[in-house]
């Protein structure tokens, strides 16, 4: 009986794993295929006149896309300017002061109202903003796309900065606290350091999420042909121009979609490795 009952465990055990690594591999064959097709068409569209020109009008055969490679960066970068701070208060605010009983409950709604937006597609929050500022506005913005990528930055910093925190050692908190520094002091001063790794890791990771966002752009800065400074006016950004080029019948525009496809998975897997080393260099230096 133990014999048989045995086998069968084996043979499931053996069943389980086969399909596991079945769907392992069926995942990582199209990501493979994806970043092979991306690499091959979008490294022979690469030349200088992509980070020197402007985006073309329709049917002109030259062009590139600086413009969209500046707005793409100047929006990310205003999105993280907004969202991070605002998460990282949040997170600090889940991990050290939500365990009081007159801040427990606001610690749980913020918690559920974070995954969901986590959760919540960029598309919706896309009209959200659009809603909130465009239609008051009465036209499109550089800073309303901002303001919808820092919708996509916050709930992924609050969520890494409260985990951060929670791994700091209560024995370091009690030290602190044991010699008489306020906790503002106890936070900022050893929680923040020792968790800082980690806390970055969050932001690098909510930086390449929100490099390739389209739906929410669409809804907020749009686009435009011409190089602008104005974040009070549409803007030109990467993942836009892709949709747009990809979409039209102009072979030229076709090829520089490509290229700035490539540039900007580039850039995420990029910015992906630097987080991953400082998590691991931190790991190290910890053990």
């Amino acid at each position: 009986m133990s014999t048989s009952l045995y086998r069968t465990r084996r043979i499931k055990n053996i069943l389980a794993q086969t399909l596991s690594v079945l769907a392992a591999a069926f995942g990582l064959f199209w990501l493979a295929w994806i970043l092979w097709t991306t690499f091959t068409k979008g490294i022979s569209s690469l030349n200088l006149a992509l980070f020197t020109e402007m985006t073309p009008p329709p049917g002109d055969t030259g062009g590139g896309m600086l413009n969209a490679f500046f707005g793409s960066a100047l929006m990310s970068l205003l999105g993280v300017a907004i969202g991070a701070p605002v998460g990282v208060l949040a997170g600090t605010f889940l991990a050290e002061y939500s365990g009081s009983r007159w801040a427990s409950r606001l610690g749980e709604t913020v918690r559920f109202v974070n995954d969901i937006l986590l959760s919540a597609p960029s598309i919706v929050l896309g009209l959200f903003v659009y809603t909130l500022v465009v239609a008051q506005m009465g036209h499109f913005s550089a800073l309303a796309g901002a303001i919808a990528l820092a919708f996509i930055v916050l709930p992924v910093v609050v969520r890494t900065t409260d985990e951060m925190l929670r791994l700091v050692p209560a024995q370091m908190r009690e030290a602190a606290l044991s010699l008489g520094v306020p906790q503002w002091k106890v936070t900022v001063q050893v929680l923040y350091r020792s968790a800082s790794a980690g806390i970055v890791t969050g932001i690098l990771l909510a930086l390449a999420r929100i490099s390739g966002e389209t739906a929410p752009l669409l809804f907020t800065a749009l686009n435009n042909q011409y190089w602008t400074t104005d974040i009070m006016s549409p803007m030109a950004n990467v993942p836009v121009v892709i949709f747009q080029f990809a979409m039209s019948p102009f072979e030229n525009w076709h090829t520089l979609a490509w290229a700035g496809a490539f540039v900007l998975t580039m850039f995420v897997l990029a910015v992906s490795l630097i987080a991953r080393t400082i998590l691991l260099r931190n790991k190290i230096s910890h053990d």
